[in-house]
């Protein structure tokens, strides 16, 4: 059995390294967020609709702003990330926007149930309790990357959805992450065959910031998301792609009239972004 924790202890670092870069960034735009300005994509507004009143767990959250954007409008959100300092900021975030949405330092993986004693809603890492069952499970942009075990995650997302419950999930195609990184060749499968390490320099809101890290991720198919999901009592009701970017995180993007992004070349030609939305269908 593979011992990812030395993935995960280098790629809590590196984004310990990047929270301190993106939060100050003009691509996050934090002074734009606190002034009133809505940070989510049309993508999962449209699709995901009111969820005024609900409760809501946000997986992989980073520093908060779509987390407390959510809280915004009216959702009873809980962010999960595995980063201390993108925790920290968004706590304090939280606290100078004077709203209610609660962070919590963990890697999802704790949240799995064998994890969880006695049946109790406990992250073993943090300890604090993420108060039962929840309407909605979001996640979104560049996320399930960094996870090598889609089962498990399936089954942290069934496990703490109600009955009836959604899930959303908004993220980079997988066909993005075949290519290297100047979109000139195909270097990586597009299947989960093993653990892709890479030297990270800089980062996506600034190339030439002093960040040089190695990373670890995973490339996974759309047919194992969608089993994954299936496989633990989700029901899809909706897969969707999308043929551009909302987000200019790619080298060698090239901005198109409606204002999102494509590769410079790969124009309309290429999914850039899926999303699915799935109902829990059993306990």
């Amino acid at each position: 059995m593979t011992d990812y924790n030395k993935y995960f202890s280098a790629n809590k670092d590196l984004w310990n390294k990047r929270t301190a870069i993106h939060k100050d960034s003009s691509f996050y735009d934090l002074n734009g967020f606190k002034n009133g300005k809505n940070v989510l994509t049309p993508i999962e507004l449209n699709e995901l609709g009111d969820i005024k009143g609900k409760k809501m767990l946000h997986l992989q959250c980073h520093f908060g702003m779509d987390s407390l954007n959510w809280a915004r409008l009216g959702a009873n959100v809980t962010g999960i990330d595995l980063s201390d300092e993108a925790i920290k900021e968004a706590k304090k975030l939280n606290d100078e926007l004077n709203l209610d949405a609660k962070f919590v330092c963990c890697n999802i993986y704790d949240l799995h149930p064998q994890n969880i004693a006695f049946s109790k809603v406990l992250p073993p890492a943090g300890g604090e309790d993420l108060g039962g069952a929840f309407d909605i499970v979001f996640t979104s942009y560049g996320v399930i990357g960094w996870l090598p075990d889609l089962g498990k995650w399936a089954e942290i997302i069934s496990y703490y959805l109600k009955p009836g419950g959604i899930f959303y999930i908004a993220e980079f195609h997988p066909v993005i992450w075949m290519f290297d990184d100047d979109f000139k060749e195909i270097k990586y499968c597009y299947e989960n065959r093993e653990v892709i390490e890479t030297i990270s320099q800089g980062t996506y809101t600034d190339r030439q910031a002093d960040i040089q890290a190695t990373e670890y991720g995973w490339n996974h198919s759309i047919s194992e998301v969608l089993n994954a999901l299936i496989t633990h009592g989700l029901q899809i009701e909706f897969f969707n792609e999308y043929m551009y970017s909302p987000y200019p995180c790619f080298n060698n993007t090239i901005q198109n009239k409606e204002g999102n992004w494509w590769i410079k070349g790969l124009e309309d030609k290429i999914p850039m972004v899926y999303s699915i939305k799935a109902t829990k269908t059993r306990s």
